[in-house]
């Protein structure tokens, strides 16, 4: 069967479980009308870069002493249930991604199937990065790199002993980092990040304003108090020294993480806080909405992305995840964790044509869709090519996004 009549039959399924709202909240963006800073394209399609798989100078021999990385904990996964897929085993083997010669082998793979941006997770942890070196060494050394924009995601997150390699430390669930900083820390992050990325001439920007997203909201209000009002000056002083650098402004992004359908309170709260912390857009690091069936999963993250949508006034972007798969890293996960049924190529291609008509009916946004992800090999969430799926992933990438494929259309 070929590739296209296998997209229809899939196609046909998940249409038959998801409904498209026609009629979007109308957005009161911050924006102006200047066109986004980026090479010539209808579409923004930002994958994001899970920078584990090196040997980190700082924490590396701590975390990961085997010397390659969360590849260590990867290539321990294994099956839980008949038809597991695990370990995932990487078409072109277990490359580092802080070698800039397979960066560049990434930059033209990802560029000719239409993904055009690198979202990079980036940590800033005990008053000092981490992961740094798949961005520094890794992508910024790529001869190729012009091709390519990138922006950053501030993963600030909590972090347990156990949650990056529990091999090693078992059931020790203490914390081993927090992902709140204070003011001291949050003023040497700005000057890093406009400086070392925001000065790069392939970050990404809409209207001249480069992009910075925020993981962890909370946490970003615990480092200051859990005061508001203090969060706020914070982001106000941000984008006061973006624009001291000569840049107009800064453009900062909510990372809604998953996420869930919210309660009426929930909503209000949500849309309450984004407003009077002055964000200039929303998005998400996975679709939200987990399901053992992809299609569910699907069904699920549009219904999310549904209330979002009517709820804010500012951009909302679109995401659609491969999948979910986070056993190597939890022994107590199983069938019931995993996304399984219908996980296909075909299955995201038709998801990935929801969000592309959803970029479409939002006109006064940007054409930003973001992928999770490019290579989340210990979460079952890539589309780097594997053993099982070859190519598969990028393929469907390149004919709904280059090639106008709808696997709707009759």
């Amino acid at each position: 069967m070929n590739f296209t009549k296998r997209f229809k039959m899939a196609s046909g399924i998940l249409l038959a479980g998801i409904i498209i709202s026609c009629t979007p909240a109308p957005k009161t963006s911050t924006q102006d009308e200047t066109p986004v800073n980026a090479e010539k394209s209808d579409y923004y399609v930002a994958a994001y870069v899970w920078p584990s798989c090196h040997h980190d100078e700082r924490f590396g021999d701590m975390l990961w002493p085997e010397g390659s990385g969360e590849w260590e904990v990867i290539k321990k996964g294994n099956p839980r249930f008949d038809g597991h897929y695990q370990p995932r085993l990487p078409l072109w083997g277990y490359e580092m991604d802080n070698d800039p010669q397979v960066v560049e082998k990434w930059i033209d793979l990802a560029v000719d199937h239409g993904v055009n941006i690198f979202v990079y997770d980036w940590y800033w942890f005990d008053e000092g990065p981490f992961l740094e070196s798949a961005l520094n060494d890794g992508f910024l050394k790529a001869k190729n790199n012009s091709k390519m924009q990138f922006y950053i995601m501030w993963a600030n997150h909590d972090v347990k002993h156990n949650y990056w390699n529990v091999h090693k430390f078992k059931d020790d669930t203490s914390l081993l980092w927090d992902g709140a900083v204070d003011w001291d820390n949050f003023k040497i992050i700005v000057d890093r990040v406009i400086n070392q990325y925001f000065k790069q001439p392939n970050y990404f920007k809409i209207d001249g304003k480069p992009v910075f997203s925020i993981f962890s909201i909370d946490n970003l209000l615990q480092g200051f108090g859990g005061s508001l009002e203090e969060a706020r000056k914070a982001l106000d002083y941000f984008r006061e020294e973006v624009k001291r650098a000569g840049f107009p402004g800064l453009h900062i992004q909510w990372n809604q993480g998953g996420g869930s359908i919210m309660s009426e309170a929930a909503a209000e709260n949500f849309s309450k806080r984004v407003n009077e912390m002055g964000f200039n857009s929303v998005a998400m690091y996975n679709m939200g909405g987990l399901n053992e069936d992809y299609l569910v999963y699907g069904n699920n993250a549009v219904k999310i992305r549904e209330q979002m949508d009517a709820i804010l006034g500012i951009p909302l972007f679109p995401c659609v995840s491969i999948g979910w798969d986070d056993t190597p890293r939890f022994p107590a996960k199983g069938i019931k964790d995993v996304v399984l049924y219908h996980n296909t190529p075909e299955s995201f291609a038709a998801l990935l044509s929801k969000a592309k008509k959803y970029a479409d009916s939002h006109p006064e946004q940007p054409k930003i869709i973001t992928v999770n992800a490019w290579n989340e090999w210990v979460e079952g969430s890539y589309l780097l090519p594997d053993m099982l799926n070859g190519f598969g992933y990028l393929e469907a990438v390149k004919k709904v996004i280059k090639e106008d494929y709808d696997p709707y259309s009759k």
